[in-house]
């Protein structure tokens, strides 16, 4: 567990993480205080944010901000969070896919759209409430281990407060995502390996250098319950209901867990009937470690080493995955996974119905999603909801053979004419 020197020695001021209340174990369940802390000290588990909510209206969050502050009194923020430069991400898009959900037999789909954030992807979500914790912590230097997208929101995040990023991707990364993380001027590290070997690194630097924060790894609990905002967007933009079933696809699993763990309070609170939903997982068979352990019946994920051009989601060895399981296994969903060639078709397939250009994430949950319909793990009649976690332009290369002009003439009416394109 990493401690650092700055962290520790600075004061906390009262309302730090606003109606967070303490750290709890998911493993074990032991509580501790709130602070730079991330592993239980009593069996080494992951912590996450516990609360004390007051009472908490629909008519207080619709008065809020258009972005994830609106909720913030569910999550591990000041009410100040908002007058800080920060990136305001969230209350994207919930799209009504009528003409995908047609082509599929689907009686009713949501994409819920988060590649309309400031850097294009659902990490800018995280991020917001990681650069809370770390500016509330005393900590100097915003870092990350990255398959590209958090790489991107962190990069951003960073440069919008005026602290210190340093990022670490692996050196294969596809080339858009390394440009958009390096124009931001922050410290880009690429590093030899997978993006395992990349977060081995940095919880080696997390537990030895003084005053760093990496958001998926010592900050980890603030940084995860940004993904609960996806859940309280889509039942707030449903009108204040929870979508029967849910498709998410997974990397380190904590989006699925945040999602499941949002609807769980929203319902608590009152906020909407807490009525039964499914939660379906989604992954690149290529890096499908959670859909084998859900086949095999296991408890535990095996580590598999990645090879899928699905890069974002490219985590052999995911964090929440045991937990990911739980999940699925609760509520009555799946965890699946799909072929390439099946994600570059969900890629075109979300593109030519919806006007959507996903990426190869986005082209795995919707390849999912047709799999469990055509499979008969999905119900074809319940309201569903996928979400795209960011934007085809990150990922071009999976597309780029693929998709182009249909014809090549020269300027003139007489061979529009004999291309037959009338």
């Amino acid at each position: 567990m990493s401690l650092s020197t700055a962290a520790a020695t600075h004061t906390i001021r009262e309302g730090a993480f606003g109606n967070g209340t303490h750290l709890s174990c998911r493993a074990c369940g032991a509580k501790s205080e709130l602070g730079p802390f991330y592993a239980c000290m009593e069996c080494f588990g992951p912590l996450e944010v516990g609360y004390e909510f007051p009472t908490i209206t629909r008519e207080q969050i619709e008065a809020g901000p258009k972005n994830i502050w609106r909720y913030q009194p569910l999550l591990p923020v000041p009410v100040d969070v908002a007058s800080f430069p920060n990136m305001e991400p969230g209350y994207t898009r919930l799209i009504d896919a009528g003409n995908l959900a047609r082509e599929l037999g689907l009686r009713k789909l949501w994409v819920k759209d988060d590649s309309g954030n400031p850097t294009h992807s659902f990490k800018d979500r995280v991020v917001a409430s990681a650069l809370s914790a770390t500016r509330e912590l005393g900590m100097r230097v915003f870092a990350c281990p990255s398959t590209g997208n958090l790489a991107n929101a962190v990069a951003a995040a960073a440069a919008r407060a005026g602290i210190r990023s340093v990022v670490f991707v692996p050196q294969d990364l596809e080339r858009p995502k390394i440009i958009t993380t390096a124009v931001y001027g922050g410290t880009l590290v690429a590093v030899e390996g997978n993006y395992d070997d990349v977060n081995k690194l940095a919880s080696e630097i997390a537990g030895e250098e003084d005053g760093w924060a990496f958001v998926n790894v010592n900050v980890r609990p603030y940084y995860s319950e940004g993904s609960k905002t996806l859940a309280f967007e889509i039942a707030e933009q449903l009108g204040w209901r929870i979508p029967q079933q849910v498709v998410i696809p997974v990397a380190s699993g904590s989006q699925l867990t945040k999602i499941d763990k949002g609807f769980t309070e929203l319902g608590k609170l009152g906020l909407v009937d807490a009525t039964d939903y499914k939660i379906y997982g989604a992954q690149a068979t290529g890096c499908s470690p959670v859909a084998q352990a859900f086949r095999d019946g296991y408890d535990v994920v095996k580590p598999v080493k990645p090879d899928t051009i699905a890069k974002s989601l490219a985590i052999g060895n995911p964090a929440d995955g045991p937990y990911v399981l739980d999940v699925a296994r609760r509520t009555g969903g799946v965890i699946e996974d799909v072929s390439d060639e099946e994600v570059i078709e969900g890629i075109q397939l979300l593109a030519r119905t919806e006007g959507i250009f996903t990426e190869t994430a986005g082209g795995v949950t919707v390849a999912t999603l047709k799999k469990l319909i055509e499979t008969g793990q999905l119900d074809p009649e319940a309201e569903t909801v996928i979400i795209n976690s960011g934007d085809g332009l990150k990922t071009l290369d999976a597309v780029a053979d693929r998709v182009g002009p249909k014809v090549t003439i020269p300027a003139s009416y007489d061979a529009f004419v004999k291309a037959g394109l009338q």
